[in-house]
């Protein structure tokens, strides 16, 4: 509010004077200075010339509300001291119009800054709870640094492991050759007149060639570029060829390659393109600022991973979530177990329903902490990166847990993670100075429409997962086709029903329709004398489709057939998927 008095000698730049010995004023200062830079000046009113310079203002006014000082010799206190002082950035202009167009505004913030006034010590502990010691804006250079490159070894990973087994899943030998449904794609097109539309349709790059070579080219590649990442050359050109080369092999890889952390790899690749510096070489005191834009934009996709996680499972009807006893079949039931999950699985059934119960607690709850105060959110991403180690502990998941984590740490922010680097890094990184903000950074005019494109995208599909419908969403859906064949913008739901036994398949041969002999899986269960190990990161596509396979019937497989016709043709590119091949060269069942 505006004071009465006007003072002799205003100072030259607008002054706000606060209690030092407050605590919940001192941290919130911080704040400030930092939204107005060099426009406003901020002294304690412990200061001796405070004093001196304002006669005219009474020591106990500087004790129950901060003090703006304009140049021209007017005083405000308060709510309008505290708009007045956030205007000087044009970016918070609107505050100060709202508490001047709007009395009712004025008036409640008013009472409000009164309460909180006369609360300091409630409303500063209240203030360390949420925001800890931090409550100006942070940064996040340290968090893009280490997300970015956990994600380049996640890529790395994944592009590792399908080179080992390209040829025989989809190589011209292989199960589902990708040559043989290029062709007979590229007819198709020819036949219905499908022009440049099908490089949409269909965006892989095995329109240019479907050659094996070619297929280990792009892993090759893929491998590269996921080195290049990690030690942070050209991120950005990295992370898009990356992209388009991993959304290249899931495309012609079909049922191998439609898993959802496919597609969460491949929508954290494509958000990463415009979270990424715009530079070649790494060096962070370089580094134009991320964009807090594409930030949440990253964090959405973890929301929407682990919330839609939580909610298929009660949505589904499947009465064993629903009474807390789905986790009694979980570890055994689940595609790869490990040893752990043996263990895990003789646990009483009370313990199960707890664990069920504290599953749901976290999927359900701490999701919704991504949008919280910074350390009301740190706790909630410490909560998923808890239930993401004991689902790696106890199954196989490939990479998929250690992709959730890697989003995780987004939730983090500079403050937090200076304090896990040695002091002798901060040097290195130059994290303690600030980095230098004339480098090209991605402009608002290509972040935001990407932002409402997935926002809108991201809301279309949150509501059809409750089975919502209405026309006003009909944009949204038609965005949502459009986007579908680059898995730009997905949705998640693992474990919707719950499997409460296990079936395996087993797969036998002969040699003269006598004697049948297993072919022995690598990694599946099999052979009832080997434990369950860890494999993850690793995936063995093979190995999961024969879980998946199990669950339904042949029909429902129909690469399942072309499985079994490759081993009687005794394709050395199938059976190298395989532990050992019980039939000696030339005996093949």
């Amino acid at each position: 509010m505006k004071s009465d008095i006007r003072v002799a000698a205003p100072p030259p730049k607008p002054l706000m004077v606060f209690d030092s010995d407050c605590n919940f004023c001192t941290l919130w200062i911080r704040r400030w200075q930092q939204m107005t830079g060099d426009a406003v000046d901020y002294l304690p009113s412990q200061d001796e010339s405070i004093a001196a310079q304002f006669p005219e203002i009474p020591r106990e006014r500087f004790e129950t509300a901060v003090q703006l000082f304009e140049t021209e010799g007017t005083v405000y206190s308060g709510a309008e001291a505290v708009f007045r002082t956030l205007a000087k950035n044009p970016k918070w202009r609107w505050f100060l119009h709202t508490y001047q167009k709007i009395p009712a505004f004025a008036k409640i913030t008013e009472r409000a800054y009164g309460f909180v006034a006369g609360h300091r010590t409630f409303f500063s502990r209240l203030t360390r709870w949420f925001w800890g010691r931090h409550v100006e804006r942070p940064d996040y250079f340290l968090t893009r640094c280490f997300f970015l490159r956990t994600l380049g070894l996640i890529y790395l990973v994944a592009f590792v492991s399908l080179w080992t087994q390209i040829s025989g899943l989809i190589g011209h030998d292989g199960i589902l050759p990708a040559d043989q449904f290029m062709s007979v794609v590229q007819q198709q097109c020819d036949a219905q007149g499908i022009g440049a539309e099908r490089f949409h349709l269909l965006p892989t790059l095995c329109w240019f060639d479907s050659s094996d070579g070619f297929l280990v080219f792009q892993c090759a590649a893929g491998t590269a570029l996921a080195i290049l990442l990690i030690i942070g050359v050209a991120p950005v050109p990295c992370l898009a060829l990356l992209w388009l080369l991993y959304l290249s092999l899931a495309t012609v890889g079909h049922d191998f390659l439609g898993f959802q952390w496919d597609n969460l790899l491949l929508e954290a690749g494509f958000l990463a393109i415009f979270f990424a510096p715009l530079q070649w070489l790494p060096r962070m005191s370089r580094e134009p600022p991320p964009s807090r834009t594409v930030l949440w934009l990253l964090r959405l996709v973890l929301f929407k991973l682990i919330f839609s996680s939580g909610c298929v499972k009660l949505l589904s009807g499947d009465p064993n979530w629903r009474n807390l006893t789905a986790l009694t079949f979980h570890y055994q039931t689940q595609p790869l177990p490990t040893w752990i999950g043996w263990y895990a699985s003789q646990l009483p059934p009370g313990f199960q329903r707890f664990s069920c119960a504290a599953m749901f607690a976290i999927e359900l709850g701490a999701p919704l902490l991504i949008f919280a105060p910074r350390r009301i959110r740190f706790f909630g991403g410490a909560a998923i990166a808890f239930l993401q180690i004991l689902i790696l502990l106890t199954g196989n998941y490939t990479f998929f847990n250690f992709l959730t984590m890697a989003l995780c740490l987004l939730l983090l922010d500079d403050f937090e993670l200076q304090k896990l680097l040695p002091r002798k890094w901060s040097g290195f990184l130059s994290i303690n100075h600030p980095p230098s903000t004339n480098k090209l950074r991605w402009p608002r005019p290509i972040t935001i429409p990407l932002a409402v494109v997935i926002l809108a995208v991201s809301l279309f599909q949150m509501i059809s997962m409750f089975g919502m419908r209405s026309n006003l969403l009909t944009p949204a859906a038609e965005l949502d086709g459009w986007l579908m064949p680059l898995r730009a913008v997905n949705s998640y739901g693992l474990f919707a029903v719950m499997t409460t036994e296990r079936r395996e398949i087993i797969v036998e041969g002969s040699d003269d329709g006598t004697n049948w002999l297993a072919y022995e899986f690598k990694y599946k269960p099999g052979d009832a004398s080997r434990h369950p190990g860890f494999i993850e990161p690793f995936q063995p596509r093979l190995d999961w489709q024969m879980w998946f396979a199990a669950l339904g019937n042949a029909r429902q497989n129909p690469w399942f057939e072309n499985f079994c016709g490759r081993l009687l043709q005794g394709s050395p590119a199938v059976l190298a998927l395989l532990e050992k091949n019980p039939f000696p060269a030339g005996r093949h069942g």
